[in-house]
């Protein structure tokens, strides 16, 4: 007995020693906001951490005249595991915030204040901090950090301190190799390579290893986290995880984060990344993405994104990984403000796409989150992904159009998209030739995409006579041609062959007149005009000349030069025509090329240029990988004429019958309103939309505009309810103010001028614990049902796309465009269609409409009278009013918006040579007289 007593006290004893050698280790992350770098900083517990201007006495330096010398201090307290704000800085260095309570005495308080999720600190209180909560050092510029995480684990306190010494003399060694070096820069480098976690500091790598094992236990809801991975069929949209939910309460929607995309990241060979806004730094450290994997990334650039200077378009700025390279697409000239470049313009580049090519497969993922950690944390967003098997070989005919084996445009579509972000980036050309290996029949949905511009309708493609090919024009009797698509473009050049300068006689006119007088014109209203090389020209290797040729004669008959391809057209078609792997056949119409030269001017004259297969097109795999066909072939592509915007949005809905009278919701909800918003917008958009006049919705009339929705009929009977989130929400937010006043753009003029049509619902988050927290995304859904079996159908469209003409476009009907009307897109956009069809509800496999749950409640609650949208002027009324401070008439002015136009110019198309297409011109003409004298 006595021994098992003995035995029985020592074993409790040694459970004592063993609860006494463990230590509580607690960690807590910090995003600071508004800072440039978007820094993380891991703080350790039981630090009274002091933040301010002054280094002397600031642990966090935040060099910012808006903040205090010690403007505040953050304490983790590892006793009660509490994170803890107080204004300002302790009276005593003895003071502890742990055991004062909710009040203590401070010697001085900052001078723009302390806020937390927008309620001000009051001086002398204690704030308790939780996870996600966003802290405001100056509310003005927005400048804080927002705390990301707080962990606790216990460790062993031997094996702590066995992992913390060795380190600190490792890093105490270095220090002192620094000072002693004759060469400390050259020290510093060779040091880059060092990995601390190696040799004496094993204990630390396994340290922590043993932390982040007993985090997954006490914390199930990380373990997606810490294990990732996440797989879709692309039948429908997710959310992304919001930091500051719980996701292991039973019942609480989860979410997909970033890291999970990605996952394995080990296994990507490259990445590209297409976005508006960008936290490079912050990615690269989240997603622990490997030093050497090849990374684009596209985003937005107000002064690079409008300069001609080629240098302009591509930044490095990471020598950390030297493979990352920041790309900033141009905005056409057409879109600037009189066609002045120095005078930019309304444009945006706007579109959230993530392409992550593995060996066997491409992932493709689109998202209305930016690359920011705020939109994938704190904000809700839409993900959409699927992934692609890689082809057996390369299918280059499926970048163009789609063939009788495609079931989807989806890889032509995507293909153009990125060629159009990376055309002046030659070394990325690579991306295109990537997409043509991999097999996008089984996409689940469409893509819809904007590329600013002034975009043409495109004549259907005829039977052309003649193609240029191989350097030689080919008869086209002889050789069948398979149109692949059509560029639309100009000839230049044409006023100096029929200016009053060089044929004061007129006879070049004449001769131009009795050769199109002979002309056959088609049934698109075009004729045909030769293309040939000029390979004799010193001045451009790749100049083409374009030919009028009299139509009753051969070779030898009577011809006459218009003048040239543009030289940005004609550097990518000389090659792929040299080489074979395509030909062109061009058209224009008469009477404007007949009217441009007897006005001399330096007139723009149409050209429509459609491509189809060469001679080696079959063997293109083999060619393409030659560095200038490569980038002749992305230029193409971005070239190329497809729809875009609201009308690709009626390409795709078009297909298909959407009977009017089974309509039971028409719903928009974005995150900004463009100002330019008007019932001409909203009709065409219905229209796109396949919304038809109720009296002719049920015609079997072919013609598309046939019973279309007009301004008459949307003012009369608005087409959409748009969802928007009233002041009260806003401010009633887990942050009120502070995270939407830089996300909602709706302008208290475009407020006022749309509220009598009644359209406005208040926007609701769903799942419901994501209310309080800001929405960032834009989905649109148009549903049916069936008055047979009750059943619903309809469509359903989520992206990057802002309910405003920026980004859909908005049309142009001058009638002096000989083609029609146009579409005025400012920005780039990218999103998708998931089409739910009335016949394909009994397939198993379909997704019904009403499984796919959207991300704010429906049916959403049209506003109250005394209801007000969350406007630009009302959120900052409610800042105000919470900071008891003046609003500033003049902060308005320096707000920026994702997505707003405010005012159009009234575009007529470019009826003008441009100075560097006249320079162009001018220079080809030049050698080509003086051959002749």
């Amino acid at each position: 007995m006595e021994e098992e007593l003995l035995t029985k006290q020592g074993r409790e004893s040694e459970r004592e020693d063993q609860k006494s050698t463990l230590l509580n280790v607690g960690f807590f992350y910090l995003r600071l906001v508004g800072n440039p770098l978007n820094e993380l900083l891991c703080l350790r517990s039981d630090r009274v951490y002091t933040i301010g201007r002054n280094p002397k006495h600031c642990k966090i330096v935040l060099n910012s005249p808006a903040i205090s010398r010690r403007h505040c201090q953050i304490l983790l307290s590892r006793s009660d595991c509490k994170l803890r704000l107080i204004d300002g800085s302790f009276l005593s260095a003895q003071s502890d915030p742990s055991r004062v309570g909710s009040k203590c005495k401070v010697c001085r308080v900052s001078s723009n204040g302390v806020f937390v999720n927008g309620r001000r600190l009051p001086r002398g209180v204690v704030a308790e901090l939780n996870t996600g909560d966003l802290v405001l050092l100056c509310v003005k510029i927005s400048y804080g950090f927002v705390v990301e995480k707080i962990v606790f684990t216990e460790v062993n306190q031997n094996a702590w301190l066995d992992a913390v010494s060795p380190r600190a003399e490792l890093l105490l060694r270095h220090v002192r190799g620094i000072l002693s070096s004759h060469d400390p820069v050259s020290y510093l480098r060779a040091l880059q390579n060092v990995d601390c976690t190696k040799g004496s500091a094993n204990s630390e790598k396994y340290l922590y290893k043993d932390i982040a094992d007993k985090e997954r236990i006490s914390n199930p809801s990380r373990n997606n986290e810490l294990d990732l991975g996440c797989n879709s069929d692309g039948k429908t949209f997710f959310l992304n995880r919001l930091t500051s939910i719980d996701h292991s309460v039973p019942g609480q929607s989860t979410g997909v984060t970033l890291q999970q995309l990605l996952h394995p990241i080990v296994s990507l060979t490259r990445i590209f990344i297409a976005t508006f806004t960008c936290d490079v730094s912050w990615f690269l450290d989240y997603c622990k993405v490997p030093n050497q994997l090849p990374i684009t990334i596209a985003c937005h650039n107000g002064e690079r994104c409008w300069s001609a200077n080629h240098d302009s378009r591509t930044a490095m700025p990471f020598s950390s990984h030297p493979n990352l390279l920041l790309v900033y697409p141009r905005f056409p000239d057409e879109i600037a403000f009189g066609k002045d470049r120095k005078k930019h313009g309304v444009a945006c580049h706007h579109p959230k796409l993530i392409l992550l090519h593995r060996e066997d497969t491409m992932r493709v993922v689109i998202t209305s989150a930016n690359l920011v950690s705020r939109q994938w944390n704190h904000i809700t967003n839409t993900v959409w992904w699927q992934d692609f098997p890689r082809r057996k070989s390369a299918h280059f005919s499926s970048l163009f159009c789609p063939t009788d084996d495609d079931k989807s445009d989806f890889g032509a579509h995507l293909a153009g998209f990125v060629a159009s972000l990376i055309n002046e980036v030659p070394n990325q050309a690579h991306w295109v030739d990537l997409l043509a290996n991999y097999d996008f029949r089984e996409a689940t949905c469409h893509l819809v995409a904007s590329v600013p511009g002034v975009h043409a309708q495109i004549p259907s493609y005829l039977q052309s006579d003649y193609s240029l090919s191989a350097k030689q024009v080919l008869h086209m009797k002889s050789i069948p041609g398979i149109c692949l698509g059509c560029v639309h473009t100009s000839v230049v050049g044409l006023n100096h062959r029929f200016g009053a300068s060089v044929d004061s006689n007129a006879g070049q006119f004449k001769m131009l007149a009795k050769i199109l007088g002979k002309c056959v014109v088609n049934s698109s209203g075009t004729v045909e005009v030769i293309l040939k090389r000029n390979t004799n020209i010193p001045a451009d290797a790749n100049a083409v000349s374009v030919i009028m040729k009299d139509r009753d004669g051969d070779f030898g008959g009577d011809s006459i030069q218009l003048g040239f391809l543009p030289r940005e057209i004609a550097k990518w078609v000389s090659p792929l025509s040299d080489s074979a792997l395509l030909s062109f056949s061009a058209f224009i119409y008469p009477k404007e090329t007949l009217e441009a030269a007897y006005a001399g001017a330096n007139t723009r004259v149409q050209l429509f240029l459609y491509l189809l297969k060469g001679p080696n097109f079959d063997r293109m795999s083999e060619l393409i990988h030659e560095d200038l066909l490569l980038a002749s072939l992305c230029s193409l592509l971005a070239s190329l004429k497809r729809s875009f915007g609201l009308w690709r949005l009626r390409e795709v809905l078009s297909q298909h019958k959407w009977p009017e009278s089974l309509e039971t919701d028409f719903i928009y909800g974005s995150s900004s309103v463009g100002t330019s918003l008007n019932p001409d917008f909203l009709a065409d958009f219905s229209t796109a939309a396949g919304k038809r006049s109720y009296n002719y919705s049920d015609s079997q009339e072919s013609d598309p505009e046939w019973g279309c929705w007009r301004v008459e009929h949307e003012l009369k009977n608005p087409s959409i309810k748009f969802l928007f989130p009233t002041i009260d929400r806003v401010r009633s937010g887990v942050c009120g103010v502070h995270l939407s006043r830089y996300l909602l753009c709706l302008s208290e003029k475009t407020w006022q001028r749309l509220r009598p049509a009644g359209i406005f619902h208040d926007a609701i988050p769903y799942p419901s614990d994501r209310i309080g927290y800001p929405m960032h995304v834009k989905v649109a859904r148009r549903r049916f049902q069936s008055n047979v079996d009750g059943s619903s159908f309809g469509w359903i469209y989520c992206g990057s796309h802002n309910f405003s003409p920026a980004a859909w476009g908005r049309t142009l009907h001058p009638s002096s465009l000989p083609l029609g009307p146009k579409l005025h897109i400012c920005n780039y956009e990218l999103g998708i269609i998931f089409l739910h069809l009335q016949n394909s509800v009994s397939d198993e496999t379909v997704i019904n409409i009403d499984d796919v749950k959207l991300p704010f409640e429906t049916p959403a609650p049209k506003y109250k009278p005394e209801d007000r949208p969350a406007t630009a002027q009302a959120m900052r009324e409610a800042l105000a009013e919470a900071q008891s401070m003046a609003v500033d008439p003049l902060e308005e002015m320096t707000e920026i918006s994702e997505d707003d136009a405010d005012e159009y110019e009234q575009i007529i198309g470019d009826s003008e040579e441009g100075e560097e297409e006249r320079i162009y011109a001018e220079m080809l003409w030049s050698q080509v007289f003086s051959s002749h004298d």
